[in-house]
């Protein structure tokens, strides 16, 4: 059975830690939920609160005070270089699909499709984004392409923004906080101060999150290394990589974080019963791909939901015990 915990205040709840919240909660505003860590408000069933005067979620109840070692997401999670790649990859496939095949379609329903699948898929090396491609256009009666192919035309069509950017980055026309997802750095910088570990596991190619992590000024604070989707993709993936943690240094699941904004890691690491926080960051996207980020997450089995890194240092105290 559930405990609701319920405390009569009269100051109001701050109405951002409601936003979001499932149907149910009390809108009286003399209302306070708490848990039984005084730290803590909105008190479910489902074990979903709010750390007090934060926005960040909690959903499920973890063990703290264990984490040695943290695998972190790149795009979207740590990085902004390739913020808006959504507005590349889904135009580009729609253009396939309708000179590839002989589909009757309209534009508006292959795109409904594309985005889709690329939402889906986002988290994952960008080569399964480009077979689902391939799979659709034989669905369709066309003769596909290797998906390396799509992923080269993807990769030429992205590049030329990614290097405006790295080259405001080289010039000091632009400063590396602003390509970065709101503090965190500092956030690393905490972490390597308490001695964690932490990773970095992207699916984009290994070659450019070594690049774009140096210029954004993180690179150092990855001691564990650096990984990437590869040319021969099938020997890398997020999954591979928190599994050689957990056996390398035999963890126990609540030593072992993973922090990211994909379905995929939060998948991952549930899937090894490890912490998962998601990382419920805006993208620049025309496609509305964010609506509903923070529900996939949720579904997906994230533990904590942040929007960003700027309460750092309150979601370390809660994970650490501090």
């Amino acid at each position: 059975m559930c405990k609701v915990f319920v405390e009569i205040r009269t100051t109001p709840i701050v109405e951002a830690g409601l936003r979001g919240m499932p149907y149910g909660i009390p809108r009286d505003p003399a209302l306070q939920w708490k848990t039984p860590r005084n730290h803590c408000k909105l008190n479910l069933c489902n074990m979903q609160y709010v750390l007090d005067g934060t926005a960040i979620e909690i959903h499920h109840e973890i063990q703290t005070g264990n984490i040695r070692h943290v695998v972190f997401d790149f795009d979207g999670t740590i990085s902004l270089i390739r913020d808006g790649w959504q507005n590349v990859m889904v135009p580009m496939m729609i253009e396939f699909l309708q000179t590839e095949t002989d589909t009757t379609e309209t534009q508006e329903q292959l795109e409904a499709i594309v985005v889709e699948f690329v939402d889906k898929l986002t988290g994952k090396q960008t080569i399964y984004q480009m077979i689902q491609l391939s799979k659709e256009i034989e669905k369709r009666g066309g003769q596909p392409k290797d998906p390396l192919a799509y992923k080269d035309a993807y990769n030429q069509r992205l590049l030329p923004i990614v290097e405006q950017r790295i080259s405001e980055l080289a010039v000091g026309t632009k400063s590396p906080e602003t390509l970065r997802v709101p503090m965190a750095l500092e956030f690393l910088q905490s972490l390597h101060e308490m001695g964690v570990k932490c990773y970095l596991a992207s699916g984009t190619d290994v070659e450019f999150v070594k690049n774009e992590a140096k210029l954004l000024d993180v690179a150092q604070y990855f001691s564990g290394g650096i990984f990437g989707a590869l040319r021969e993709y099938k020997k890398f993936s997020k999954a591979m990589v928190i599994q050689k943690i957990l056996t390398d240094f035999k963890l126990k699941a609540s030593e072992l974080l993973i922090v990211g904004d994909g379905y995929v890691e939060i998948e991952n690491a549930k899937a090894v019963g490890a912490i998962a926080v998601g990382v419920a960051s805006v993208e620049d996207n025309v496609y509305n791909m964010n609506a509903d980020k923070r529900e996939r997450l949720i579904r997906v089995g994230a533990d904590i939901i942040i929007p960003d890194f700027r309460e750092g240092r309150q979601l370390i105290e809660y994970l650490f015990n501090q």
